[in-house]
């Protein structure tokens, strides 16, 4: 049995389950999200748990039983207390700024870089190095900042660039002098 995949997942108050036809929807106080679930899996709201069960021990079967569960936990978690993911802009002249709903980026290039908040994700910018993506669904808020991220990856010489707050990037060398 999956040790993932059995464990309840616990409904909090204010939160609100429906499963119909292989869609569950859970309804809260920051946004509502809803997953098409396999068929094979089966998902059952009982009291203030949600349990996920498989019919059988095939392979398919059990990576879709704690794949299923992680992913109704995520959205439960989303509608309660949502998202964020930190970024951190690093290099001379390098700056971001929120103007309106959108986050005006200076990288170095001969550009500003724009991105725009969708209606899902909001970016935040508390200081003029720092981003952080907002919203109540984790996959689409860790997209998000993989492709603002991707704009202006970190380079291993001097660091410049866009990285995760917790991500640690290995510097290197420069080139060797000529013989000394």
């Amino acid at each position: 049995m999956s040790r993932i995949g059995r464990k309840p997942i616990n409904i909090p108050a204010g939160v609100d389950v429906k499963v119909d036809n292989g869609v569950i929807t859970v309804k809260g106080p920051k946004g509502e999200l809803s997953y098409a679930y396999n068929p094979n899996m089966t998902v059952e709201v009982q009291g203030a748990e949600i349990t996920v069960s498989r019919p059988d021990d095939k392979k398919e079967n059990r990576s879709l039983h704690g794949l299923t569960r992680t992913l109704i936990h995520n959205m439960v978690v989303g509608v309660t207390e949502g998202y964020k993911k930190e970024l951190l802009v690093n290099g001379v002249g390098y700056r971001v700024q929120k103007q309106g709903n959108k986050c005006v980026m200076n990288l170095g290039y001969s550009h500003q870089v724009i991105v725009e908040d969708t209606e899902d994700i909001k970016l935040e910018v508390p200081d003029p190095n720092r981003i952080i993506v907002v919203g109540i669904d984790k996959q689409k808020v860790g997209q998000f900042a993989a492709e603002i991220r991707e704009k202006r990856p970190p380079e291993p010489y001097k660091g410049k660039g866009i990285k995760y707050v917790d991500e640690y990037i290995r510097r290197k060398e420069g080139k060797a002098g000529k013989g000394k």
